[in-house]
């Protein structure tokens, strides 16, 4: 397994990468369409600040990845992103991205009436820095995820930020045990993420964080 920084080349085979690592997982997708969640979770980190992407390679074929930023704040936000994607891509006009924001007007709307708090973005300057992470299910325990995490640390820490967070669900707990495994720890509520499902289930957002 070799962890490597991104080069310009690859980014049509880690674009393909993205489409499919994350199947079988809570946090496989969103609403089903792909060029629009690589959207926000992908291609702006690529654009912006390709220097803290980072490549699991083996046997000369990519098999995981991590992007990350150091500075969240100067980041275009989860929202802004978002937003952008659903305008480019005309998602409510797409009969699966439809459903789910239906779905998630309607678990908004519940969550209101119930003055519960619902996901969202994080915004604390003792963890400044963020990252995704994603591996293809036949590399996941054979070190890659593990290879990504301590060269994405190690960033960290030499770039002097105080500190890194990240958002998963509480219902992938393979997932969350990982992250516990790498020294990070459970943040704050889990709060509903309005309008995702899997396997039918209402899904919560577990947010982590960590300090080098």
């Amino acid at each position: 397994m070799h962890i490597r920084a991104f080069e310009s080349e690859d980014r049509a085979e880690l674009e393909a990468l993205a489409a499919y690592a994350g199947r079988g997982s809570p946090t496989a997708s969103l609403w089903g369409h792909a060029p629009s969640e690589a959207a926000i979770y992908l291609a702006p980190y690529i654009d912006l600040d390709a220097g803290t992407v980072l490549l699991a390679q083996d046997e000369g074929a990519l098999v995981g990845y991590l992007v990350g930023c150091l500075d969240t704040a100067a980041f275009p936000s989860e929202d802004e992103r978002m937003a952008e994607a659903i305008r480019t891509h005309r998602l409510f006009l797409k009969p699966g991205p439809a459903v789910f924001f239906a779905r998630a007007m309607a678990d908004s709307a519940l969550a209101a009436l119930a003055r519960r708090p619902l996901a969202g973005g994080f915004d604390d300057p003792r963890w400044p820095s963020h990252l995704h992470i994603n591996v293809a299910a036949p590399a996941r325990g054979t070190g890659a995820a593990e290879g990504l995490m301590r060269a994405w640390q190690q960033r960290v820490a030499e770039a002097g930020s105080p500190g890194c967070h990240l958002q998963t669900l509480a219902e992938n707990t393979r997932a969350v045990r990982f992250f516990t495994r790498m020294g990070f720890t459970a943040h704050g509520p889990a709060p509903l993420v309005p309008g995702l499902r899997h396997e039918g289930r209402r899904l919560h957002q577990r947010t982590m964080v960590w300090s080098p």
